[in-house]
């Protein structure tokens, strides 16, 4: 979920610490999600989305350009 980080990172949410705590998670988990070695439950994803100013379609949508580009290589 690259879109996560970029937003983060361009300053809409500033920390993952941060995100964790509005979502209720632990911060491992949001970086998890970020470098793509997880996932969040799917009842999340309206949250997550909300929080990062962004839709759940846009979420979706950085997973699969991203299993598009694995199948490339």
């Amino acid at each position: 979920m690259n879109v996560m980080k970029k937003r983060r990172l361009r300053g809409a949410i500033p920390t993952q610490r941060e995100v964790a705590k509005a979502l209720g998670v632990q911060s491992a988990a949001v970086s998890k999600w970020e470098n793509g070695l997880s996932k969040p439950r799917t009842s999340m994803l309206p949250a997550i989305a909300k929080l990062y100013g962004c839709t759940v379609d846009e979420l979706l949508d950085d997973d699969s350009d991203k299993n598009a580009e694995e199948q490339d290589e």
